[in-house]
């Protein structure tokens, strides 16, 4: 009988050891794996880096592992424990470090993903659900930002945010504005990579089509500008979204002329406020005609609690001038509105910038604020989608999509209107292909918080939601913008993605120029070691 009794604990002290001794030497294989990459990287830069500020693994400081990977990860769906994590995260100090990772990422084996904002919507900046081990790169030590109010230009490292960026620029100049994100968070390395609008977009075009030279580390570890990298190139990485062609370590973005008197507006009308859906349709035929000066979105969310649930269309606006001129233009092109001065705000550019983020019009921050890299959303989980528009959404199909909306508490749909700039530049000009004949782009948002138990319902929705507007949007094929990155939409599953299946989401995000797309990833990165799950893949 004591046989028999002890053989489960003699099992369970071998199932013990065998257990320690394979945590043993995944342990001292990771670590060994680290110190290999810091031996390589002390080798291949002359410029110091103290391992305490920037390199951070479960093994070494397991507490600041977790916090630098949350610190600018925008999406916490993709922070779960389920989620596989990365083996160390590296934060280069210099432009050599950035070239040395590249180096010793090859020279190991190590697959790397590289985040400068971590606002990507899928997570592929900081997490890889097709290879393992990785590592990260995130590149939010590099910063720096230089305004040239007299050359009409800034040059602004990867790691610095798009509220850091204006805020810089409004310390040199009242009438000097990017025409980049809204979001003050948004790391201005990835945002520019897959177009980046805002609301000087109808005035302006893209931040992608203001920038004129670039900082780029290849896959084989050099520094290259504009000239260096070669227009083909040049032209990929102003649309072609991040993580495939090299590091993007800064911008030199064009500065373009604002006034300095802005007005912005927020005019709110609830279902039965706009019943027939008269103002929205009337949106939807002059929003992309009317003056570029004028920037006019409609925020859809839900209102009321469960016995009086509503949807409430909020109009918000961005005028290049003073109230009076807007009234005017508001009056003749949609009175509908029904906008008074009362509703009208002027103010400067920067605080207009602040207004689009969300902070507080009654008791306004200063604008120091936008130095703070925070996201006004706060943590959140979600899900979103994109779709483009080139026709009006008829009354039967907006009925449709508002009792699809009821069905959720924290729905939200953004409406962007194009037209202005955004149809005078040519589809091919850069990556980004939506151009002429777009009238609005549609964004879907679903998001919730950490004691949601079914988040699976909320993503079910969202799909059905996408799903139903199929026949009001773009076809063959139907269009998604690649910063609201979808993986829905396909994607690659290992090193070796053929053209054939990538294309199936690379046409929907960029249409035909996803040809030329792999064809300069073919021509610099042959053995695809710039790679993620919508990442560009070369020609095998």
């Amino acid at each position: 009988m004591g046989v028999l009794k002890s053989a489960p604990v003699i099992s369970y002290i071998s199932f013990l050891a065998l257990y320690f001794s394979f945590y043993t030497v995944a342990l001292s294989s990771s670590n060994s794996l680290q110190d290999d990459f810091i031996n390589c990287l002390h080798q291949n830069t002359n410029v110091d880096f103290p391992l305490e500020k920037t390199f951070f693994s479960p093994e070494r400081n397991a507490s600041m592992f977790i916090e630098v990977l949350n610190s600018t990860a925008q999406n916490q769906r993709y922070l779960t424990k389920s989620m596989p994590k990365p083996g160390f995260i590296f934060k280069p100090v210099h432009e050599t470090h950035v070239q040395a990772s590249i180096i010793c990422s090859k020279k190991l084996g190590i697959h790397l993903r590289v985040r400068s904002g971590g606002h990507d919507y899928e997570g592929v900046s900081y997490v890889s659900q097709i290879e393992i081990p990785f590592i990260i790169i995130d590149l939010s030590k590099l910063r720096q930002i230089n305004v040239d109010i007299e050359d009409n230009s800034v040059w602004v490292e990867a790691g610095a945010t798009t509220g850091e960026l204006y805020y810089r620029i409004s310390e040199k100049s009242k009438t000097h504005g990017c025409p980049a994100g809204i979001y003050p968070s948004l790391g201005i390395g990835g945002h520019i990579t897959g177009g980046a609008y805002g609301s000087l977009m109808r005035k302006y075009g893209l931040a992608a089509d203001n920038v004129l030279d670039a900082k780029l580390v290849d896959v084989n570890g050099k520094l290259l500008d504009r000239t260096a990298m070669g227009e083909d190139t040049f032209w990929a990485i102003r649309g072609g979204a991040g993580g495939s062609f090299g590091i993007i370590l800064s911008w030199k973005i064009k500065l373009v002329p604002v006034p300095k008197t802005l007005t912005v507006f927020t005019v709110t009308k609830t279902l039965d406020q706009d019943a027939g859906f008269k103002i929205l349709s009337k949106w939807q035929q002059v929003a992309d005609k009317l003056v570029e000066e004028l920037f006019l979105r409609v925020f859809f969310t839900i209102a009321g609690n469960n016995e009086n649930r509503t949807v409430a269309m909020s109009y918000i606006g961005q005028f290049l001038g003073e109230k009076g001129n807007l009234m005017e233009v508001m009056s003749k092109g949609f009175p509908e509105l029904g906008l008074t001065l009362e509703d009208c705000i002027e103010m400067n550019w920067i605080e207009s910038i602040m207004y689009s983020s969300g902070f507080s019009t009654t008791t306004p921050p200063p604008p120091e604020v936008l130095l703070q890299a925070k996201s006004p959303l706060g943590e959140v989980y979600f899900k979103a989608k994109s779709d483009f528009a080139k026709e009006p959404i008829p009354v039967l199909g907006l009925k449709g999509m508002i009792k699809k909306i009821l069905e959720e508490e924290a729905a939200v749909m953004i409406w962007t209107p194009y037209g202005g700039m955004m149809d005078k530049i040519p589809e091919s000009e850069i990556p980004f292909p939506h151009r002429s004949g777009t009238s609005f782009m549609i964004q879907y948002y679903r998001s919730w918080s950490d004691t949601e138990k079914r988040p699976d319902m909320r993503i079910k929705w969202i799909r059905e939601l996408y799903n139903y507007m199929t026949p009001y949007v773009s076809s063959n094929p139907r269009q998604a913008y690649v910063n609201y990155r979808d993986l829905d939409l396909g994607q690659n599953n290992n090193l070796k993605t053929s053209f054939n299946q990538a294309q199936v989401w690379g046409a929907k995000y960029f249409k035909d120029n996803f040809n030329r797309l792999v064809k300069i990833k073919t021509k610099v990165d042959p053995e695809n070691f710039f790679r993620h799950e919508q990442s560009i893949p070369p020609l095998y």
